[in-house]
């Protein structure tokens, strides 16, 4: 009896993945991380020499994958919120991920927080239950109203989640809803 073979990964999947792991790579206390997502096929018509590199690294291209081209130089902003808000993107970019560290806490801890702004974030970083971690949000544009969506994946959506304490590539938690108000900012930042 034969095992059946697991289904790939949809492409928006896959690329989130990729990037997860890249940026891990680089290690923690990073600040957020902003991607555009471009179809491969695209890429590679743009630069020829990419598709022999794919090949050599035993990573051929499908015809519906995405590849994270990091956006460099973004501009100074005071919030992760402004410079979402202050985001468009050119049709050419099927998608977009972001990724970003966080310290999480159980809800409890966020009572009776000091009311100074740096004192509360210190003892916030000091609860016994606090939690560093990485989130990789990552989005499709969403299908054209005309029906003209060419991309299987369009408006599809998913976010990772890595734990500092258990900072391993088969440690990373895969989901829809993990971050569902970075999810709809970034959806946001592709909308006509």
């Amino acid at each position: 009896m034969s095992t059946p073979e697991p289904a790939a990964p949809r492409p928006l999947l896959r690329a989130a993945l990729e990037l997860e792991r890249h940026v891990a790579a680089r290690g923690w206390d990073r600040g957020p991380a902003l991607f555009a997502l471009v179809p491969t096929s695209a890429l590679m018509a743009s630069e020829p020499g990419l598709a022999d590199h794919l090949e050599a690294a035993g990573d051929p291209a499908g015809p519906d994958d995405l590849s994270a081209v990091e956006q460099e130089g973004l501009p100074a902003t005071d919030t992760l919120e402004d410079l979402l808000g202050r985001l468009a993107w050119p049709p050419e970019v099927a998608g977009v991920a972001l990724t970003v560290e966080r310290l999480v806490v159980p809800p409890e801890a966020e009572r009776d927080l000091p009311a100074d702004p740096d004192e509360a974030a210190r003892a916030l970083a000091a609860h016994p239950d606090a939690a560093e971690i990485r989130l990789v949000v990552a989005v499709t544009r969403p299908p054209s109203p005309d029906g003209s969506a060419a991309a299987a994946q369009a408006g599809d959506q998913v976010c990772l989640l890595r734990q500092r304490a258990h900072d391993s590539d088969d440690a990373v938690a895969v989901g829809r809803d993990i971050a569902p108000g970075l999810v709809a900012a970034l959806a946001a930042t592709l909308e006509d």
